[in-house]
């Protein structure tokens, strides 16, 4: 059914490495809707390469479009705002975004929308922010997830438009990557995150410890990760070992977070995104490490990849025209 209304609706998309998305806020920034396509790798691989990712996203954004169409009128889409590259910094580049990038244009050039572009990092942060109903001001960034490991500054300090600066980040491994190598060691599907975590609800008391590999606000998890299979070689309980992982990777986030903060004591709070960041363990251990200070975690459906803030960016930034 398509539906007809007098509401002006804002319009994001994502394509990122794992994920197509696409979403609609209305110009009160309630999600209207939201539909994901996760991208399928093959049973015992890491990940996709860029082409066959490209592929996917050609395939599936038509499909999107056309169940978006279904329900709405494109006459009240105003506006659209799509990820075109993985930062907000120069030469920050990776062909999937290409794709939501050439389908956005031609949809506003074709159904005469405003067009806005910005970066898959900063519509981590504006669905994180929009989430958590975090007031305005600068923030201490912890985005977590299989792509990335940082810390950044940011303020959003006109509608819309994020300042980002670097903090601190991994030498290496991602947090996510961490998981996926010893999940693949485990024998656990890709992604393995939400498979680790079930496994590691059933740890016993006797856990082993991983080190910690932590310098100011840099990080690196190759090092514990060569233990992890070490420990599985040697026939460490999977679900014990699943729970060492998760503890490992908050106490070095914790630690991370801890020396960026001690160096500029001037945020409104630190805000935690990113796939990594829907683990109840690991959300858990950062609150309580943290504890008296402000700290916001995206929701758990919008932490990991969406266009949730895409559209938030789109409806944010029309009303600066």
């Amino acid at each position: 059914m398509n539906r007809s209304s007098d509401q002006i609706l804002c319009l994001g998309l994502d394509t990122s490495a794992y994920t197509t998305s696409l979403a609609l806020v209305d110009q009160d920034e309630n999600l209207i809707y939201e539909r994901r396509i996760a991208l399928q790798v093959k049973e015992g691989e890491l990940g996709l390469r860029q082409s066959e990712a490209v592929f996917a996203h050609i395939r599936n954004m038509p499909l999107l479009w056309s169940e978006c169409r279904a329900e709405f009128q494109p006459e009240i889409i105003k506006a659209i705002s799509v990820s075109d590259r993985p930062r907000p910094r120069e030469q920050s580049y990776m062909p999937v975004f290409k794709v939501g990038e050439a389908f956005g244009l031609f949809l506003a050039q074709t159904i005469g929308l405003a067009y806005f572009n910005s970066s898959h990092q900063e519509g981590h942060i504006m669905a994180g922010l929009w989430s958590a109903a975090a007031d305005n001001g600068l923030y201490l960034v912890l985005q977590i997830s299989g792509g990335t490991t940082e810390i950044v500054a940011a303020e959003e300090q006109i509608p819309g438009s994020l300042r980002i600066k670097l903090v601190g980040g991994t030498a290496d491994l991602n947090a996510g990557q961490f998981i996926d190598r010893i999940g693949r060691k485990m024998k656990l599907p890709f992604p393995a995150g939400p498979h680790l975590e079930k496994l590691a609800l059933s740890a016993g008391l006797d856990l082993p410890t991983l080190p910690l590999a932590v310098k100011g606000a840099m990080i690196s998890f190759s090092g514990p990760a060569s233990e992890a299979e070490r420990l599985l070689e040697r026939g460490c309980r999977l679900e014990n070992l699943a729970r060492a992982v998760e503890t490992c990777i908050a106490d070095s986030l914790n630690a991370m977070v801890a020396s960026a903060w001690k160096e500029d004591n001037n945020y409104a709070g630190l805000l935690v995104v990113g796939g990594v960041s829907a683990n109840v363990f690991i959300r858990n251990r950062i609150s309580i490490f943290f504890k008296g200070k402000k700290v916001y975690f995206a929701g758990p459906q919008y932490g990991g990849d969406n266009a949730v803030g895409q559209a938030i960016t789109a409806c944010r930034r029309l009303k600066q025209k």
